[in-house]
């Protein structure tokens, strides 16, 4: 297989179109002793690739938090993470980006997002039980965000639906930086009995290989090497980057899996997701610490003459590896044979720690397992990085230079119809979130969504949180505020925080103040991880969200995070429940206004600091509010995010159609103390009845706090002036990215 000196100056060149770097080239050629033959380039460009490899980001990675007393797997050694939460049962979940495919073709990118992630569940042994997604998209008014939305949410839903797991939970940003490059982040959750698991793992010489699912076809050829570049002008021309999915197929193959993984003839099994073949037979092998021998023209195929890299680097979706003990076979395809999904022996595993791949009996590559794969031999590089030069622009911001409106109704109208804070009604109602019943949330919403497990008391919290504006102003701070938001959210619906997973979509790692606000943003998670006690279970980096004409996104890393209520019957709920219920602030109000939605949108002030955070004062009010739901002292609970105290309050209010009278502190700017976005606050209602005993708790634990108001039937009054009705709030909230949405383009 030795290239010729002609074959070697070509591949030179192939290396570089492929994004190799000349040093990574030399390293290849160091690692395999020869020149690699182009079907071996292929495979190291994938693998190597930053969508596989890490290699730009996993010296930071290996900094975060990994341990904790619920851990069942390391981070990032399995294909999702895994955590024990009691009765003998495990909770596997994961969260992974679809930016790139889901910018040109977003139909199919946000669809095949949902279902490689729901892959990486089952492949563990556990069913899906639930998804949540993150979204992020450019200028509300635009004809390509329109677009965009449009084929994003209907992606996400026909997939989903189609699959039969509910969609639970997420959220939905606008903002001119996702112009070019949206942002599609989908969570799966999935349940397993602890002893029932299986590893992404190969060994056993002499065990057959199989691949098991769809055909392959050339949908998908080097999607990570696609996703591992700036978007360009040129970036439709890689449309068949995208891949294309089946939900029934899916199904089926979910269906099948599980029932296989009953007969316990299983080694191990890997989901086919990026760089397919090699990807999967790599980490399999380099894991069990051995080798495989794979006939690839025995891959069962969906168009003829396919190309052995073509196959090798094909992400066509729906598909596992899986590896059987001999003698076995007959039961596992009988399995699969029933559920009508394709099952070939394309190989079988060899003690020697290297993949041979033939194509009719030809050796088309030749290499080792562990030179792929990360942690072993890809390269791993520590990048320069340096302040943002925008922080001049941030440290200059005053507050006192920005006047308090007069008409404060007007600013309160004008955040309910934002649609960074309006409902998301119009994307929730194209996913079915009732599908396998254990939706809690449908009609008694809370911060967190939460899932039963069915024949248990116990459900499971989760949600997905990141103000990336927060994080652009101060990278360490505003990644502790995700993570810290996130357990806010799961405690406020009753919830013990647990674990989490992160999706990191940050700009070009070459780019100094862009890896500057990545490493700022690992630090700020480690932070804020090991203050709550929630280890990190694994994740996905997502670089290169960003265009020549736009720049890089605003960094976001979405924090996914899970908590567990043993005893759903605490589930605590964000709305008012009785008129005459008294409205408690818990936190310490402030004259910050930094970051806001107010700030930003009503005022056109882009650059200004985060919000004040301290993460001491964030860890106390989170366990007086655990405290507060275990007494059952409080009626109701909702954290003071996006839009602060007011739309909290409106959120709390509209659910039941009530109002609220509250007065302010006049020791605050006005618009602060009701528009302000500063962290560490939630608003509670308590019965009349409850008070003594909320105040005592609150004394004796020296928690800040102030009495604010009380419920009224559907009038909102704020320092005894008229703030209008609850419903014509309601109606704005329920319409306004509706309209948007659907509003005609605007003639030029």
């Amino acid at each position: 297989m030795e290239a010729t000196l002609e074959e070697q100056l070509t591949t030179v060149e192939i290396a570089k179109e492929l994004g190799l770097l000349s040093e990574e080239y030399d390293q290849i050629k160091e690692v395999m002793g020869r020149a690699p033959n182009f079907t071996e380039l292929s495979m190291y460009s994938v693998m190597w690739s930053e969508h596989c490899s890490y290699k730009n980001s996993i010296k930071w990675l290996k900094t975060l938090p990994k341990e904790g007393e619920r851990m069942l797997a390391a981070a990032g050694e399995e294909n999702a993470g895994l955590i024990d939460i009691g009765d003998g049962l495990a909770c596997a979940f994961k969260i992974e980006s679809h930016n790139h495919p889901s910018a040109i073709e977003p139909y199919q990118g946000a669809a095949t997002g949902v279902g490689g992630i729901h892959r990486d569940i089952f492949t563990m042994g556990a069913r899906p039980i639930a998804t949540l997604n993150s979204l992020r998209f450019g200028n509300i008014d635009s004809d390509r965000t329109k677009w965009l939305i449009k084929g994003i949410v209907k992606g996400i839903g026909d997939y989903g639906n189609s699959f039969g797991i509910p969609t639970v939970g997420g959220e939905v940003y606008f903002d001119d930086c996702y112009n070019v490059n949206p942002l599609v982040n989908a969570m799966s959750v999935g349940i397993v009995k602890k002893d029932k698991t299986i590893s992404a793992t190969s060994y056993g010489e002499g065990n057959p290989v199989y691949i098991v699912g769809a055909a392959t076809g050339k949908d998908g050829i080097h999607g990570a090497t696609f996703a591992s570049g700036d978007l360009t002008e040129d970036s439709a021309d890689d449309l068949p980057a995208v891949q294309v999915g089946d939900p029934f197929q899916e199904k089926l193959l979910l269906e099948a899996t599980q029932e296989a993984m009953g007969l316990d003839c299983m080694i191990g099994m890997q989901d086919m997701g990026a760089a397919g073949i090699t990807c999967s037979t790599a980490e399999m092998s380099a894991k069990g610490e051995h080798g495989m021998i794979i006939h690839l023209d025995r891959v069962p195929t969906r168009q003829t003459n396919m190309e052995p890299f073509e196959m090798l680097l094909s992400e066509s979706q729906e598909r596992m590896l899986i590896v059987v003990k001999k003698g076995r076979e007959q039961e596992i395809e009988s399995v699969f044979e029933k559920w009508d999904i394709h099952c070939a022996i394309i190989g079988e595993v060899t003690k020697e720690q290297r993949l041979k791949y033939y194509m009719h009996d030809e050796l088309v590559a030749d290499v080792s397992a562990e030179s792929l794969v990360l942690g072993g031999g890809t390269p791993v590089y520590d990048r320069d990085y340096e302040p943002a030069k925008y922080l001049e622009k941030i440290d200059a911001f005053d507050s006192s230079k920005v006047d308090i409106p007069e008409n404060l109704v007007e600013v309160a109208r004008s955040l309910v119809s934002n649609p960074n804070i309006a409902s998301k009604h119009w994307v929730i109602e194209q996913y079915d979130s009732m599908v396998g019943t254990r939706n809690m949330v449908t009609n008694n919403p809370s911060d967190a969504a939460l899932v039963t497990i069915k024949g248990t008391k116990k459900a499971i919290a989760m949600t997905t949180d990141c103000n990336s504006r927060y994080v652009h102003a101060d990278p360490k701070k505003g990644t502790m505020i995700a993570v810290a938001e996130a357990a806010r959210n799961v405690v406020c619906s009753g919830g013990e925080p647990a674990a989490i997973t992160n999706c990191l979509n940050f700009g070009n790692p070459y780019n100094p103040e862009v890896y500057w606000q990545f490493v700022g943003a690992i630090q700020g998670m480690s932070e804020a991880c090991r203050k709550f006690e929630t280890p990190v279970t694994g994740g996905n980096v997502s670089f290169y969200n960003q265009s020549s004409d736009e720049g890089p996104v605003y960094p976001t890393p979405v924090i996914g995070m899970v908590g567990i209520l043993n005893d759903s019957s605490k589930h605590m709920t964000l709305h008012f429940k009785n008129e005459g219920d008294l409205i408690y602030l818990i936190g310490k109000p402030s004259n910050d206004i930094g970051c806001s939605e107010y700030l930003y949108n009503y005022h056109n002030l882009k650059h200004s600091p985060a919000p004040e955070f301290d993460l001491e004062e964030e860890f106390a009010l989170q366990n007086s509010i655990k405290d507060l739901i275990d007494q059952s002292l409080i009626n109701s609970a909702h954290d003071i995010s996006e839009g602060g105290l007011f739309i909290a309050l409106i959120e709390s209010a509209m659910v039941n159609t009530y109002g609220f009278k509250i007065t302010t502190d006049q020791n605050f700017r006005k618009d602060a103390y009701l528009f302000g976005e500063a962290q560490s606050r939630v608003i509670v209602s308590i019965s009349p009845d409850k008070e003594e005993s909320l105040v005592s708790y609150l004394e004796s634990n020296s928690c800040s706090y102030s009495k604010i108001g009380d419920v009224t039937r559907k009038y909102i009054s704020i320092d005894d002036e008229n703030f209008d009705s609850i419903n014509e709030y309601k109606e704005l909230y329920n319409t306004s990215l509706k309209n948007l949405i659907e509003s005609q383009p605007k003639k030029k």
